[in-house]
């Protein structure tokens, strides 16, 4: 599994609020990670992302799931202490049509996280476009890509990876 952070909080503080600068205009608080994650091992992937959403749950604004590999369970989000009055998910619609839904949900600020699952990286106009987005509306874009799997026969099969930049 693979994180890259831009902006990194406390799980156990809330979430920075914007800043007003000098001149008055706010300084964003949103920003756009990526998690690379093994679709063989989604245990992991849960125990990274449910602290977070359940602190972005605390919000007023709603968190949107936008074409997730599986529906979403009522009975899961219950025992997951995530609220149901303010999740709401989006089916399939392909990679453009999840990149472009992204970016609208980050701008309108009615969103506290926004994950859009999507089968390949993206190109950098299109994180560029999502980095502004989740500048304009505050809100944190959560890009959620399962790793490709390349056996190497030097290497163990059933080994977790976790590569960061906050570790090395």
């Amino acid at each position: 599994m693979r994180t890259h952070l831009l902006n990194t909080t406390s799980m156990h503080s809330p979430l920075p609020l914007p800043r007003q600068s000098e001149a008055g205009s706010s300084v964003s608080g949103g920003w756009v990670s990526e998690l690379t994650y093994s679709e063989e091992q989604p245990g992991m992937t849960q125990m990274l992302l449910l602290p977070l959403l359940q602190q972005l749950g605390t919000q007023s604004r709603w968190q949107l799931w936008l074409t997730p590999p599986q529906k979403l369970s009522r009975k899961w989000l219950r025992q997951s202490g995530l609220p149901l009055e303010k999740v709401m998910q989006i089916p399939h619609g392909g990679a453009l049509h999840t990149i472009d839904a992204m970016v609208k949900a980050l701008q309108s600020g009615n969103y506290s996280v926004v994950l859009g699952w999507l089968p390949d990286e993206i190109s950098r106009e299109d994180r560029r476009r999502l980095d502004e987005a989740a500048a304009m509306g505050q809100a944190l874009g959560l890009i959620m890509r399962p790793q490709l799997i390349t056996s190497s026969p030097s290497r163990p099969e059933n080994g977790l990876k976790i590569h960061s930049t906050l570790y090395h």
